[in-house]
């Protein structure tokens, strides 16, 4: 009994010194030269969660972001301004495995307004202040590499009616543009966007729409769309295309047949003497590019359409015109959303460039057909000139813009301001596409009455009389003190030049000739100026037209 005591004993104090032994090794392991305890073990590293730069408004509807999930059949996920919350809940989601990364985005300095990013005037030759630079946008972080299914972005929005404020909003384009960047960047094949708000329609357009459920709208992520649209300038802070320095390269056929120039007629036959100009003067320019005239066969007589067929255009029947609901019964404006009929009605195009039937054009414009929608010069403030515009038509584009007809409201009751309030993102080209008859302020009429436009402009548009309805001789906006502003006689010469070469010449006799009632109050403003002595002399010249005779209007 005590042996066995003894060895038991003996045991214990061995087990003892085995465990100290371990022990002492242990702690030694964990301690540095001077004394400093390691941990043998790092502990799990803790992924922070960026916050999001911008606030969203809204709670997030997971269900809607569920079936968006499903339908994209997505593994990886970016996001873009989702709370840390929201991010854990992403982590949640059933029945897909996902991983989610949030993608780290700094916001807008607060000093970068809309106004920096569409000023009024740019200088496009760079020699002065205002040269065409833009306030920088932060991208979002680099992912180093790595690909995601998908991209989703939580967009703030106010209200849908509130829609001059919301879509004018800096935080929400630069959202949208850091989608699209993010997702060139990681190859992702989708972008979902979460918000009550529609999108920018002309970088995630509605064709590119592959499911919506409640407030999540998932778009396809078509690289070859999206790469070329993040490197635009952010604004009209500079010009979205430069003019042609060299001769362009000439085009294959299937492009030449998917471009088209395009005009619309929608009240009257009192402007197809100016699209029979038009027409003309493309041709004259050298382009070989398709014309389209998309005309009412109601306000438009047969005789009409069938010059503006000779003249070189495609005539096709107006699918009914589109009235203003703000309109005026019997107003100039009544009918001009019929010009939304573009989107619709010429969908065999790739891209259209869009011109009034009162402009001229002067060189060759055809390198426009590479500005992306929409593009335009500027007109005033943050807003662009709809008289020459790139549009791309797609007939759920029409859609849209007739769901909004009633709710976005014109600042100009007309097509251009809702155009404007709908393409908030438009791209500025150079303001030599679009020179405005507007050459002098009130006050300088004598000294601009022979100064041509500088630098050279590429197509004139010509605001207040029309030249096929004054007398040829001089620029009847100088009768009327309202419309002197509007007055160049050289601008003038210049539409009856491309009038004398129009082809077939009995086209000009036919539909330009000056209607009696025109004729009759062209020379009341004649008196009207004579009596008022207006210093431009211009009542004074003699009339040479041959228009003025009763014998040829019989």
């Amino acid at each position: 009994a005590t042996a066995s005591k003894a060895g038991r004993k003996k045991k214990v104090l061995v087990l003892t010194a085995v465990v100290s032994v371990v022990l002492m090794f242990a702690l030694l392991k964990t301690r540095t030269l001077d004394g400093r305890v390691l941990l043998r073990h790092r502990p799990a590293t803790v992924i922070s969660v960026p916050r999001p730069p911008y606030a969203a408004h809204r709670r997030v509807q997971w269900d809607s972001v569920t079936a968006s999930l499903v339908a994209a059949q997505a593994g990886s996920v970016a996001l873009l301004n989702f709370s840390p919350a929201e991010v854990k809940r992403w982590r949640k989601l059933q029945p897909l495995h996902t991983t989610v990364r949030a993608v780290r985005l700094q916001p807008v300095d607060s000093a970068v307004t809309w106004a920096a990013l569409y000023p009024e005037w740019i200088d496009e030759d760079g020699n002065g202040t205002n040269s065409g630079s833009c306030p920088s946008l932060p991208d979002p972080e680099d992912q180093g590499g790595q690909r995601f299914d998908l991209v989703a972005v939580n967009l703030p929005c106010r209200s849908r009616n509130d829609s001059g404020r919301w879509s004018r909003d800096v935080a929400r384009l630069h959202l949208q543009l850091s989608a699209a960047k993010l997702a060139v960047s990681v190859q992702s094949s989708h972008v979902l966007v979460v918000s009550d708000c529609l999108p920018l329609p002309n970088l995630f357009p509605c064709k590119h729409l592959f499911h919506q459920h409640g407030h999540a709208r998932l778009y396809r992520a078509h690289a070859a769309y999206l790469r070329p649209r993040t490197r635009l300038p952010v604004g009209s802070c500079d010009l979205a295309l430069r003019l042609p320095t060299i001769p362009m390269k000439p085009l294959t056929v299937l492009r030449r047949r998917r471009e088209a120039y395009a005009t619309v007629l929608h009240s009257s036959d009192a402007y197809v003497c100016g699209a029979i100009a038009v027409a003309q003067s493309i041709r004259q320019s050298g382009s070989t590019r398709d014309l389209v005239a998309l005309v009412d066969y109601g306000s438009v007589g047969a005789e009409q359409r069938a010059g503006l067929a000779a003249a070189g255009w495609q005539v096709r029947t107006m699918d009914g015109r589109i009235r203003n609901p703000r309109a005026v019964p019997g107003t100039y404006n009544e009918w001009n959303y019929s010009k939304l009929r573009l989107w619709q009605q010429l969908t065999d195009y790739r891209r259209v460039v869009f011109v009034d039937a009162d402009q001229l054009v002067l060189r060759n414009i055809d390198f426009l057909f590479d500005a992306p929608e929409v593009s335009a010069t500027g007109n005033s403030r943050t807003l662009f000139n709809s008289g020459v515009m790139v549009l791309e038509p797609c007939n759920c584009t029409f859609d849209m813009l007739m769901a909004r007809v009633r709710d976005v409201r014109s600042y100009n009751g007309g097509d251009q301001g809702f155009l404007n309030e709908v393409f908030t993102w438009w791209h500025r080209l150079p303001r030599t596409v679009n020179v405005l008859k507007y050459y002098h302020q009130q006050g300088h009429a004598a000294a601009a009455a022979s100064a041509p436009p500088s630098p050279e402009p590429y197509l004139l548009h010509y605001l207040g009389i029309k030249p096929w309805l004054c007398f040829r001789d001089y620029d009847c906006n100088w009768n009327v003190p309202s419309l002197r502003q509007f007055a160049n006689d050289e601008a003038h010469a210049r539409w009856w030049a491309v009038h004398d070469r129009i082809k077939p010449g009995e086209l000009a006799a036919r539909f330009c000739a000056l209607p009696k009632s025109q004729r009759s109050s062209l020379q009341y403003e004649r008196r009207q100026a004579e009596k008022a002595n207006a210093t431009d002399m211009h009542w004074s010249r003699p009339i040479t037209d041959p228009r003025n005779t009763q014998q040829l209007l019989l």
